[in-house]
């Protein structure tokens, strides 16, 4: 101190001392914003005719969101290497392989798209509308993400996939298991970790599937695991409610008593909708669907598939293509998961009503009761009578 000398330490993680926490000042270094990438891109590429410009610079530009100076240099080196100029997909294929090092993350690069996804009209309106092209300072409205329910097998994950696609935004997957660490406060660091890393690489699609069964230890933590998935579970809350990132975030459940009441209050998501066994008209756009991808002919005669769900009409398709059987002898395979579990759907349909938005018309849900089942009778309350 009376040299004026003062020592600078680099590292991944802050680990001080106690008796040398007041010694230290702490700065956090940033990952590149868009600026600095679109610098660092200049820089690599300074040949004309490498550097794309326009709506194609953007997608290059949002491939590169996330990445450390090193890794988009690296990333641009790449591309021009092979391509001999910078293109979006080198980038995105060298993010995909840092994510998966992290252990945190990863990068669906599917070929799924609204196109191969039957019904679910008023859910893919809400998501296009709410992810339209806005000003880069109009966060106050920027949009949150929604929260899917429904049965087994109607599409909850494979709507989440093609989201990105059609908005042209990369679609990042967070397990919930893979957060939890073996040491002290290993699980809460990877949670901020992960969601730093989230923030980072906007504009993007957050995919957390079957969120419910990553969260349910949450309510019996501090007898199970001395807290560690509560305070997970606040680390996820608090950043749902306060990030100001363009991430949109597509939750999937098929037991919402599962989630506490504050995951799925108002400001955390846009809507909750539920996603219930598609109706005629969309299971006759989906036996279309799935005939032409396995390429069957149009002319059979479709099995009967009451209580099925898209699911099943894709493995009743598959397994006649598997089995060079006629689609009424591949039926006999499939069995719908609302006669295996019959009471559990019923009972999530009936939570639903009233409760969430219908994904396939305008509107709230409301329970039509199309499965069929028996009302109950109306018994009369009076001893005298009964």
């Amino acid at each position: 101190k009376q040299a004026r000398t003062f020592i600078v330490i680099l590292s991944s993680l802050v680990q001080i001392p106690t008796e040398l926490e007041k010694l230290f000042v702490c700065l956090e270094h940033d990952l590149p914003d868009r600026d600095q990438l679109l610098e660092i891109a200049r820089s690599i590429a300074t040949e004309a005719d490498e550097l794309p410009e326009g709506p194609e610079l953007e997608r290059v530009l949002d491939a590169a969101s996330g990445l450390t100076r090193y890794e988009a240099e690296g990333a641009f080196s790449l591309s021009l290497v092979r391509h001999g100029r910078i293109e979006a997909s080198v980038v995105l294929e060298l993010k995909s392989q840092t994510l998966l090092k992290s252990g945190l993350l990863s990068l669906h690069q599917g070929s799924e798209s609204f196109a191969g996804l039957g019904g679910l009209e008023s859910l893919k309106a809400f998501c296009l509308q709410a992810l339209r092209s806005r000003p880069q300072d109009a966060t106050v409205i920027r949009p949150r993400g929604v929260l899917l329910l429904g049965v087994p097998g109607t599409g909850k994950s494979a709507f989440a996939k093609a989201l990105g696609k059609e908005t042209g935004r990369p679609t990042l997957t967070l397990d919930v298991g893979a957060l939890m660490g073996s040491l002290l406060g290993q699980t809460e660091e990877r949670t901020r970790r992960a969601l730093r890393i989230v923030d980072a690489m906007q504009p993007a699609v957050l995919f957390i599937d079957e969120v419910e069964k990553g969260l349910s230890g949450s309510a019996s933590s501090g007898q199970s695991d001395s807290g560690v998935s509560t305070r997970m579970l606040g680390s996820l809350l608090s950043w749902l409610n306060d990030h100001t990132s363009n991430v949109f975030v597509v939750c999937t459940a098929n037991d919402i008593s599962k989630l506490p009441p504050e995951f799925v209050r108002a400001e955390r998501f846009d809507a909750l909708f539920f996603l219930d066994l598609p109706g005629d008209d969309q299971k006759q756009a989906i036996w279309s669907l799935y005939r032409d991808l396995f390429g069957l002919t149009s002319d059979q005669r479709l099995p009967d598939d009451r209580h099925w769900t898209g699911s099943e009409i894709r493995a009743c398709c598959r397994l006649a293509a598997l089995l060079d059987v006629p689609l009424i002898q591949a039926a006999e395979n499939v069995v719908p998961v609302a006669v295996t579990a019959a009471e559990s759907v019923a009972r999530l349909r009936r939570w639903a009503s009233r409760r969430c938005l219908s994904a396939e018309l305008p509107g709230v849900f409301s329970n039509d009761e199309r499965s069929g089942s028996r009302s109950r009778r109306n018994l009369s309350r009076d001893p005298h009578r009964n």
